[in-house]
């Protein structure tokens, strides 16, 4: 039923011809690596993350696509990276992509299967950057700048 609705939402997004908002995550384990999932539908590499339902603030998306996706929790609050909205930086739609880093903990595992194959913590040289979903290179690199951006 959660699936319908995220479909329904995406649709009346495309519908009014208006971005849809969501969330990309840079989430940081305690030894520092960085968690990626891998997507099915292009079976790329990607931060977790995904579309605000109504109703829902930024932190708490980030809050259930971290757990949804990867089965960790978020400590702290979010630090904002970036909003990226260029027309072109999703295939699928035009989005609003607002980034945050957040420290994270748990167990990983796969939480949604339809969206998410794997879940890898990476450390900063074995990311497998050029070749990441999406504008999660860009993302990614400006995290690693320091940069807060809005491009």
């Amino acid at each position: 039923m959660r699936r319908l609705i995220q479909i329904f939402q995406t649709v009346l997004g495309l519908i009014l011809r208006h971005p849809v908002t969501g969330t990309s995550i840079i989430a940081v384990l305690p030894d520092q690596r960085i968690v990626l999932v891998r997507r099915t539908d292009n079976k790329r590499w990607a931060l977790p993350g995904g579309i605000v339902d109504w109703g829902e603030t930024l932190e708490s998306t980030v809050k259930r696509e971290l757990q949804e996706e990867t089965g960790l929790k978020t400590l702290g609050s979010p630090r904002l990276v970036g909003v990226y909205s260029s027309p072109q930086r999703d295939p699928r739609m035009h989005s609003i992509c607002v980034v945050v880093e957040v420290a994270a903990d748990g167990v990983m595992s796969v939480g949604d299967e339809l969206e998410i194959s794997e879940v890898r913590a990476f450390s900063r040289a074995e990311l497998p950057v050029s070749g990441l979903s999406h504008d999660h290179d860009q993302q990614l690199q400006n995290y690693f700048e320091g940069l807060t951006v809005l491009a």
